[in-house]
């Protein structure tokens, strides 16, 4: 991957309905190259998907929940099962498995802290769960999807 596709790259996370012409003009190429790369970076998984972003506010999820989980079961059976329901909640938009003292980490977003507490009470359902710690976001500093793409080679 060179800098032209990097260029591409910023282009693609910065708006991907932009027109190949445009992405062409900003990154010094004609359209049909600029295209052939853009093909190249989606048919190697760089272009993981094409999504629109929406407004929180317009969907009533202003409400950001990070929410840390711990667990006394480290098997492979419990782990699939509670990761398979988890990923079910559509509220839930991040999960990840972490290292340290937390075990699971979630990004939930809801319109209010009753709302929070409805997908709560789903969550400790699903599975025994040892420890369950929920912040709530004040303010988003800074929120993006873009990546950087400096690093790749």
């Amino acid at each position: 991957m060179d800098q032209i596709d990097q260029k591409i790259l910023v282009c693609l996370q910065e708006d991907c309905t932009m027109p190949i012409s445009e992405i062409a003009e900003r990154v010094g190429l004609s359209p049909s190259p600029c295209w052939r790369r853009i093909q190249k970076l989606t048919s190697d998984g760089v272009v993981r998907q094409r999504v629109a972003l929406l407004n929180p506010e317009k969907l009533n999820v202003c409400v950001n929940v990070f929410v840390s989980l711990r667990t006394n079961h480290h098997n492979m059976e419990w782990a699939e099962k509670f990761c398979r329901d988890v990923a079910k909640i559509p509220e839930v938009v991040e999960f990840y498995r972490m290292s340290g003292e937390v075990d699971y980490l979630l990004r939930v977003v809801v319109p209010s802290i009753a709302a929070y507490d409805v997908v709560y009470k789903r969550l400790i359902k699903i599975a025994e769960l040892y420890d369950v710690s929920s912040s709530f976001a004040m303010e988003t500093l800074k929120y993006t999807t873009a990546l950087p793409t400096h690093y790749a080679d």
